[in-house]
């Protein structure tokens, strides 16, 4: 039995307890796919197409099979028949869906595609080889350009997808009409969501081994969704699932790229078999840049109908998604219901007029990419609240002041949609706590004071919300998505008091084996050193849905949270027989169940677990094993909501931009472990500071990628991020028994609007009121030489 001394005496469940996975990860223990060794492990590379748009006339392999060490080549013509189409998982209303063969079937559409597969014994000997096959190509005419793609005569990518044009999406509520009738001005923008490349620092990467004897496959890949790639590989294969063992090791980074399914996976683990070999593959950096899924790419045009006393009263967007030239897994569903459907914001606006036009290009498929959606949906809302301040010649906090949702609208449907719900807010509070953090308005006085000296300083205010938590799978299927919103939990209790979590979720980075332990040893009131928690392994843990939408704590934490709950109920029922009392007579407090009024008949939770599997003084009719599974299946999603500020200094000789502080104020509802939570928010940021001033996709006019290495596309360094001030108030949620909402993505949603208001604020005086991201020093200098120019030219025409 457990000494009461070993036990916690406080809550584990808001504590900052120290990352468990950290030592191992930290010593270089980690165990990621690269790391995998397969015994007779031959190298896969895939062979990728050098243009954006052409017909593939001929492949010659006859050179590249001569090579030493060369063990097959793979082209579409060999996996016909035998192989279906890579689907998407998330289609929204009626949508052109173009074929989306693994390996090109005689026409290319993007700069990366894949075209052939080679296997070889060594890396070396496949590059070698790769360079070996001969494809005749026959170039034809590219689109990059979303809008372009959907003009008269634009090149067409797919038969069955007229003018380039895969949906048109709709939604809204309220009357825009009449409230433009009303309003007093009509404020218009024209935005740029750039494209992005999720970059995490591990590559995507795949390990098959096929066992003839067991006709069965071992599958190795950093999914965040692990059961779901399994689900999709059978599906695809035409194999049986069952017959599938897919492990998900330590992922260095998802951020939503690692959730979608690959032509390299059905390619490796078809190679494994079809060569009786185990195949590895691994991304390079570039392959990364050309092939993973790329993030954002919207343009937006927005109509916000305005009274002069700064009432917003509705919204019209007019927006383009850029898909690229095929349909990734969630490819419709982020522009649509993730962008659209939020475009209000933080905002009592009765009206929303939304349109969003998907459109396929010569690009790389567009996906989620962390936010997937809620960042583009505040970008919108928030540059347009800045826009209407100027307009109105108002103070854009002060603006935000007369608009924000107020705590007693909660639970707040807005614009009367007939699903969405914003269950519980206070956006003033977070609003006001950032103004003072970031000391608003001592800034503006020192804004004036500082341009006298020839200093140009930006400082902005803006707010944020995000619904997340993937609900109800009946509301799911409603929107077109193809897989449910419940999360699994297996809790098992060994015959010595310890546990094991066995949970459908999957940690890319998010400290799930210290959070998950806290809820259990909470729940259970039990060390955190006698839990473990098991990921990532479908031969081991229940089918689950995995990681993505800030959905692992309100929805795996719930679903174990629940598991812990059972198993203590069964506990208690044990011991009660035990103590020869009944089950309402005990208490359990720090491991130990006692009697109450008689503590000294107690017996230890290790006792009872031992009794649950020795089985001979269990209670009549009870089952050996104290073992629950629980499906959650969450009634609602959550919403967490923020606002961020940050204070810039433009330097207009160069065009660089500072970051000279950065206030984030965010609400999550309940925090597991607030440490974890300040992570979470810190990285969150640097990625959106990333978007706001660093990185972009650009395309050339035939499709040719001119970001394909990092020396061209620029991912933020550590000196360019500053040391951000992160806090949090607690609106806990009904929706769940933990109270809390999610953070994975909040920082990335809420970085953006700060930093790109605050640069434009800090060139206010020269009349620029919006640059389009990423505010690289190129392009801020060109605005203010232009904006002088216009000036020079209005003062002597």
């Amino acid at each position: 039995m457990s000494k009461l001394n070993d036990l916690p005496s406080a809550r584990l469940v808001g504590q900052s307890v120290t990352r468990r996975e950290d030592p191992r990860l930290l010593t270089g223990r980690g165990r990621f796919t690269d790391d995998i060794a397969i015994e007779g492990l031959a190298c896969a590379m895939v062979l990728r197409s050098p243009h954006g748009h052409a017909l593939i006339k001929s492949i010659d392999t006859s050179a590249a099979l001569a090579m030493e060490g060369v063990v097959g080549v793979l082209t579409y013509d060999d996996l016909r028949g035998k192989v279906g189409d890579i689907r998407p998982n998330w289609v929204v209303g009626e949508v052109h869906i173009p074929a989306h063969p693994p390996l090109a079937d005689g026409r290319v559409r993007y700069v990366g595609e894949s075209v052939a597969l080679l296997v070889a014994n060594t890396r070396q000997q496949a590059a070698d080889a790769l360079e070996a096959i001969a494809v005749d190509y026959e170039v034809l005419p590219a689109v990059v350009d979303e809008e372009l793609a959907v003009r008269e005569g634009a090149p067409q990518l797919h038969d069955n997808v007229p003018g380039n044009l895969l949906s048109v999406y709709r939604t809204g509520g309220g009357d825009y009409e009449a409230a433009a009738g009303l309003a007093d001005h009509i404020v218009r923008v024209r935005l740029v969501n750039n494209r992005l490349i999720p970059s995490p620092i591990e590559p995507r990467a795949v390990r098959a081994a096929y066992d003839t004897a067991d006709d069965r496959l071992t599958f190795y890949l950093p999914s965040q969704v692990p059961h779901m790639s399994k689900r999709w590989l059978a599906e695809t294969l035409g194999w049986p699932e069952h017959k599938i063992h897919l492990v998900a090791p330590d992922i260095g980074g998802g951020f939503g790229c690692k959730m979608h399914f690959y032509a390299e996976e059905i390619l490796v683990a078809f190679a494994a078999k079809h060569f009786g070999r185990p195949v590895g593959w691994t991304e390079t950096r570039s392959e990364a840049h050309m092939a993973t899924t790329h993030g954002r790419a919207h343009i937006e045009n927005v109509e916000a109908a305005v009274r002069k006393d700064g009432r917003v009263l509705g919204i019209k967007l007019r927006s383009y998604a850029n898909l690229g030239a095929y349909l990734s897994n969630m490819g419709t569903g982020i522009p649509t219901i993730n962008t659209v459907s939020f475009v209000c914001g933080n905002y009592d606006i009765p009206a929303l007029d939304g349109e969003m036009r998907l459109v396929t290009t010569n690009t790389t498929p567009v996906d989620a990419y962390r936010g997937a959606g809620r960042p583009e949906a505040a970008y919108i809302i928030e540059r347009t609240m800045d826009a209407v301040a100027a307009e109105l010649g108002m103070d854009p906090v002060e603006l935000r002041r007369i608009n924000l949702i107020r705590s007693h609208q909660f639970p707040y449907k807005p614009y009367g949609h007939p699903l969405l719900l914003w269950d519980t807010g206070n956006y003033e509070g977070c609003l006001e706590a950032a103004v003072k953090e970031i000391g608003y308005d001592e800034w503006r006085r020192r804004q004036a004071e500082l341009r006298a000296q020839g200093r140009y300083i930006g400082v902005a205010v803006t707010c944020y919300m995000e619904l997340v938590g993937m609900g109800s799978s009946a509301v799911l299927k409603m929107l077109g998505f193809d897989r449910g919103g419940w999360e699994s939990a297996l809790l098992r209790v060994h015959s010595d008091g310890k546990v094991t979590l066995f949970s459908g979720s999957m940690p890319q980075g998010h400290g799930h084996a210290t959070s998950y332990a806290q809820i259990i040893g909470d729940a259970l009131q039990l060390p955190l050193d006698h839990i473990d928690v098991v990921q990532g392994d479908t031969d081991r843990v229940p089918f689950g849905h995995g990681t993505f939408n800030s959905r692992s704590m309100a929805v795996g934490g719930t679903a174990a949270h629940m598991a812990a709950g059972k198993i203590l109920d069964k506990a208690q029922r044990i011991a009660a027989c035990m103590l020869k009392a009944q089950p309402e007579e005990v208490n359990y407090a720090r491991g130990t169940f006692s009697v109450a009024g008689q503590p000294e008949r107690y017996v230890g939770f290790g006792q009872v677990a031992r009794m649950a599997y020795v089985s001979y003084g269990l209670p009549v009719g009870m089952a050996p094993g104290l073992e629950e599974t629980v499906f959650y299946q969450p009634e609602d999603m959550v919403a967490p909501f923020g606002s961020h500020a940050a204070v810039v200094e433009v330097d207009i000789e160069t065009g660089e931009v500072k970051i000279l502080d950065y206030v984030a104020v965010d609400d999550v509802g309940n925090m597991i472990n607030p440490m974890l939570c300040h992570g979470q928010m810190h990285g969150g940021i640097a990625q959106g500071i990333g978007q706001a001033l660093y990185e972009g996709v650009d395309y050339d006019e035939t499709g040719q990628l001119l970001t394909g290495s990092l020396l061209d596309y620029a991912l933020p360094k550590s000196e360019q991020i500053p040391s951000m001030r992160t806090s949090f108030q607690v609106t806990p949620t009904p929706v769940n028994p933990l109270g809390v909402k999610g953070i994975g993505e909040a920082g990335c949603v809420g970085a953006p609007t700060a930093i790109v208001s605050a640069v434009c604020d800090a060139l206010k005086s020269f009349g620029i009121t919006h640059i389009d991201m990423p505010l690289t020093p190129p392009k801020v200098w060109r605005a203010i030489r232009a904006a002088q120019a216009a000036e020079q030219k209005e003062l002597n025409p």
